[in-house]
This record gives structure tokens, C-alpha cells and sequence, in this order.
């Protein structure tokens, strides 16, 4: 392919070392180009990789990977990376799209030290590294590259702070765009504002405080001075940050514009910047339903409030952050701090609703259970996006159920359909005895044979159809599952009972038991982990009574970009495989 000419010839870094300066720019365009190419027809992240292809290639003239560690934080710009680095085939070869993963995966290649696709972590992993290397008496650069984005979560602060006693070689080279994945939030910005205005001379320095040697590269989309730069900095015998100012999105003028809407994109069209997939006419997703209703309480009660940790756009917050800007606080990279922060608003009399993505709740687990939890604040966490998925093996969401159910005191609580989607965010906001967190499912809002919304009443599932000799307790989002499961039982002449838990932490014993009399065989489906979910808090109950369990759900593991339909067949989760297990 003439498009890639030159990049196809580069198979490791020692290629890029032996190319003529003159030639640089044609491989950094070739490289801009095979970004477009692959994230316009699958989706991915754009912008930041368009806004280090400079900046990759300057690392890889002047360090010597995978001798010399480079760690990427969050990997959503480590693409240049992988075009660099033997990877070439995965960007411009549109059979092989899938052979390359969107982040950094030792299993891919030998330069890239760990799987990441969690942001501010990159300066701790890279300072283990640094320290690893000290004591084994190795001689080689250790090296963070992270975005300004990245720094306001506490994990990058506390790898700063150690880092600088290292006394020993290690660099940070921060990626400054000036964007977070949505704009940046928190008083740090401002510092790093003077920083740029001032060419890197403007005091107080963040960095010099921790105790780092610092300098600065105003023109970070610039080959030549980014390989100065680097070679000033290469085997220097003390921790050193290189601050360097990039353009996210460059040189795709849709991506520059609109910096936000490109971090990540679904497929577009190049020449338009239009993205293909029509959204106006896909059915409501659980997130949009709870959106849409909070933004309606907000309205008519000044005291609610949403609170969001930098992913506005994956949360479809960015409407409501445009009409309610007084209530929506963005806290940045920061999930911790989220939560903490929501506990006191809720203390202090507020109503917060804290909203996070499915595979990034785990990030607090502490402050859900001493700051929220075991304070008791009734403030309303909102999980989005969980379940089983397609997503690669960091952006993960089928592990919150063993994490946050059995935390004391909270509420979780797992909607089966659109009504019951509002009336538990009705019920969360009415309440103040308990935090309590909401469980949304990735995907469509079902239609449903029978809707299961009740009246909400503390632990009381509901019996959405009487039966006998074998009940279905379909969780959340698997209620759907439930109907199709007792659809086919029916078909070999067993009319099972339906029913719809809604609350995942705790039991309605009263009904548990009064299945018993009626009932040899519960069947429990949910849209997570089993080990530690809520099937076994039902087997668990019934292990001392007359009734077999079978408890369905993922297996625990970790999954990479599996299809949905690959893993629903592998955890025997497809009513024909219910069924089948059961009457076995």
C-alpha cells in the first residue's frame, strides 16, 4: 500500500532510529493517516493518539525499548506505540483490524511492560520499575508518559511524590493538551496554564515542588524539538519531568475542533467527521432513562445534583451539564474523590447522585465503604454500563456485584425496565436511611411480556407470575432472560414461576420461604460474576432447605474482546442451555 510505504517498513524501533531527519514527517503523516483509518471504520480513541505521533516518535529515536521501559498511562494514546513497534499490520491492513487490541498488552509485544487501560497509574508502575532496577544494579532509563488529564487522579499524586526520593533515573514526560477526556477540572490546571504561558518558567512550579528537575517543550508536536529535548534528558541520574505542550487531535481539523467528541469515537466518516451509526432512531438505553428523569427532578429541586469523574460523554451527561451547569460538578480523574465528596453533600443536606461507568467503581472501594457506607450518608451512586460485554479485559463490568453488595448498609438496587429505572431513582432521592446504588445494564431499555414495576418496598422482591415446582429469579437486566427461560419451560409442560428480585443486598425471606412448599428448583440469572453474586446469596438461604439452586452467570475471568453472544454460549446462558441444565 503506497499510503504506508514508509511506515511498513518499520518493524521495531531501530528503524525509526535509522531513518534521515527529512523523512520523519512523512512517517508521522503516514502514521496520522493509519490512526484515521482504523478508528474511522472501528471506533476508538482518536484525538489522543493523533496528539502524540511527534512525540512517539521522538521516544523511539532516543530510547532503546523494550531495554529502556516505557510505561503509557491509560494507554489511550499508545497507538503511535504500536504502529512503531512491529504493529504496523493492526492500523493499515483492514483483515487484521482485530489482531491489535486499544491498549498496551505485553501479550502483543515485548515493549510494552503492562496491561493498562486505567488512567493516573503509569508514574507508580513506572517508579516499581525504577526501583526494581536499583536493586538488581541494572543500568537503563525508566520512563512515564502521562497526560495532564491523568494527574488530577490521587494515584498519579502519590507516584509523584514517591518517585522523587528515587534518587536515581526516572522521567516523566507529561503529555500536556490542555483535556482531560472532557475538559480538565481542578485547581492543578491553572498551575500548568502558567507553566504553558510562561515557556515553563512561572512559579510555583507542581513539579519542582515534589522535587523533580524540570523542563519544558512548548512546541510538543515538533520531531526535532521533542528529540532534544529527550536526549537532554536520557540517563539523567535523578527523577526529571518533561513537560511538553501537544495539540489533541492533530491534524484532523473535526478532532481538533471538537476535542471532547473525538477522545473516542465510534466509526466516522473521514471527510466529514459525521459519525455513521444514526442514533435517532435507537430505542432509549437505561442510562438515557435515568438521565432524562434526574434531569427533570433536578429541575423542580435545586438541592439535586449530579456528580461525574470525567466521562461526561460515555454517561450522557452532556446535556444536562449544558442546561443544569450549577448542578453538575465534574470532579475530574478522580473517582475516589467522587464518592467522598458525594457522602458529604448528602450529610450536609444535598441530594448527589454520583454516576460512574461499570468497570471504574472499583477505583473507590474504600470510600464506599468507610466515607459513604459506613457513615450511612444517603447519597446515590449510579452504576452504568454493567454486565457482561464485549470490552476489552481493563474496561471490564461484571465485577461489581461481589464488590459493592456486601458492603453494610448500602442498597443496590438493579432495575428490570424503564419504569423501574426511575421509580428507583424516586426512591433513592425520597429516602434517608441508607446510601443507595443503582445498577444499570449496558444496552436497550427491554420491552417485557409482563412489567415488573411495584410499588418499592425495602429487600420485597417481586412475584411477576405465579407457578409451581421451579422458579426463575431474574436480576435486573437478566430479567428479560427470565422470561425467555420460563417461556421454554412452559413448553415441556412446567409453568414456572417469575420472579423479579430488584434488590441485590439483601432477601426477601418471606417469599424465599414460601416457595419452598410449592417449589423443588430455583433458577437465579444475573448479569455479572457468579462467584460472590447474588445467585449464591439464594443458594446460600436455601442450603439447609428441600430446593436445588442452579445459579447462572459469567464465569470468573478475565475476557478480551470476546463477543457477547461467544461468552452468553460459554456461560450457558442462552435459554435453550438453561433450560436443558435444569431439566437434566
Amino acid at each position: 500500500m503506497t499510503e504506508f510505504a514508509l511506515l511498513n517498513t518499520i518493524k521495531n524501533p531501530s528503524d525509526v532510529k535509522n531513518l534521515e531527519p527529512a523523512r520523519l514527517e512523512q512517517l508521522a503523516a503516514e502514521m496520522r493517516r493509519a490512526v484515521l483509518q482504523k478508528v474511522s471504520a472501528k471506533g476508538g480513541h482518536l484525538g489522543p493518539n493523533l496528539g502524540t505521533i511527534e512525540l512517539t516518535i521522538a521516544l523511539h529515536r532516543v530510547f532503546n525499548s523494550p531495554k529502556d521501559k516505557i510505561v503509557w498511562d491509560v494507554s489511550h494514546q499508545c497507538y503511535p506505540h504500536k504502529l512503531l513497534t512491529g504493529r504496523a499490520f493492526g492500523f493499515t491492513d483492514p483483515a487484521r483490524y482485530h489482531e491489535i487490541s486499544g491498549y498496551t498488552a505485553p501479550a502483543e509485544s515485548e515493549h510494552d511492560v503492562f496491561t493498562v487501560g486505567h488512567t493516573s497509574t503509569s508514574v507508580s508502575l513506572a517508579c516499581g520499575l525504577a526501583k526494581a532496577r536499583d536493586i538488581l544494579g541494572q543500568k537503563h532509563n525508566v520512563i512515564a508518559v502521562i497526560g495532564d488529564g491523568s494527574l488530577s487522579g490521587g494515584e498519579a499524586f502519590e507516584g509523584l511524590d514517591n518517585a522523587a526520593e528515587l534518587g536515581s533515573n526516572f522521567i516523566v514526560i507529561v503529555n500536556d493538551n490542555e483535556m482531560s477526556i472532557a475538559e480538565n477540572h481542578g485547581g492543578l490546571y491553572g498551575v500548568l496554564a502558567k507553566l504553558r504561558a510562561s515557556g515553563g518558567t512561572a512559579q510555583p512550579n507542581y513539579f519542582e515542588s515534589l522535587g523533580f528537575e524540570y523542563r519544558y517543550v512548548e512546541n510538543g508536536n515538533d520531531i526535532a524539538a521533542l528529540t532534544a529535548a529527550m536526549q537532554q534528558v536520557k540517563d539523567t541520574p535523578h527523577p526529571v519531568v518533561l513537560h511538553v505542550h501537544t495539540l489533541k487531535g492533530k491534524g484532523y481539523k473535526p478532532a481538533e475542533e471538537n476535542k471532547e467528541a473525538f477522545h473516542w469515537s465510534m466509526p466516522f466518516d473521514i471527510k466529514t467527521g459525521k459519525v455513521l451509526q444514526d442514533s435517532s432512531n435507537q430505542p432509549q438505553t437505561y442510562g438515557e432513562v435515568l438521565i432524562n428523569h434526574l434531569e427533570q427532578k433536578a429541575a423542580a429541586d435545586s438541592k439535586i445534583v449530579a456528580i461525574n469523574a470525567a466521562t461526561p460523554g460515555a454517561l450522557a451527561l452532556r446535556g444536562f451539564r449544558e442546561r443544569r451547569p450549577q448542578q453538575y460538578f465534574d470532579v475530574g480523574i478522580a473517582e475516589q474523590h467522587a464518592v467522598a465528596f458525594a457522602s458529604a453533600m448528602a450529610k450536609g443536606g444535598a441530594r448527589p447522585v454520583a454516576l460512574f461507568y461499570g468497570g471504574f467503581i472499583q477505583r473507590a472501594y474504600d470510600q464506599l465503604s468507610q466515607d459513604l457506607c459506613l457513615n450511612n450518608s444517603p447519597a446515590v451512586i449510579v452504576i452504568e454500563s454493567a454486565g457482561i460485554s464485549s470490552m476489552d479485559c481493563t474496561h471490564l463490568s461484571v465485577f461489581d456485584i461481589p464488590l459493592m453488595a456486601n458492603i453494610p448498609n448500602l442498597v443496590y438496587l438493579a432495575p428490570a425496565c424503564e419504569a423501574e429505572t426511575r421509580q428507583m431513582l424516586d426512591w433513592a432521592l425520597a429516602q434517608n436511611e441508607h446510601p443507595v446504588a443503582i445498577r444499570l445494564p449496558g444496552g436497550a431499555v427491554p420491552a417485557l411480556q409482563n412489567d415488573p414495576a411495584a410499588p418499592l418496598e425495602l429487600n420485597k422482591f417481586v412475584p411477576v407470575k405465579a407457578g409451581s415446582k421451579i422458579a426463575v429469579l431474574g436480576l435486573g437486566g437478566f430479567f428479560a432472560l427470565a422470561e425467555q427461560v420460563a417461556g421454554k419451560l412452559l413448553e415441556h409442560g412446567i409453568n414456572a414461576t417469575l420472579i423479579n428480585p430488584r434488590f441485590i443486598t439483601g432477601l426477601d425471606e418471606e417469599l424465599l420461604n414460601h416457595l419452598v412448599a410449592s417449589h423443588d428448583t430455583v433458577i437465579t440469572l444475573e448479569d455479572g460474576v457468579v462467584d460472590g453474586g447474588f445467585g449464591e446469596k439464594i443458594a446460600r438461604f436455601y442450603g439447609d432447605k428441600p430446593v436445588k439452586v442452579y445459579n447462572f452467570g459469567a464465569k470468573k475471568e478475565f475476557t478480551d474482546r470476546v463477543p457477547v453472544e461467544e461468552l452468553y454460549r460459554r456461560y450457558e446462558l442462552t435459554p435453550e442451555q438453561i433450560v436443558a441444565r435444569v431439566l437434566a
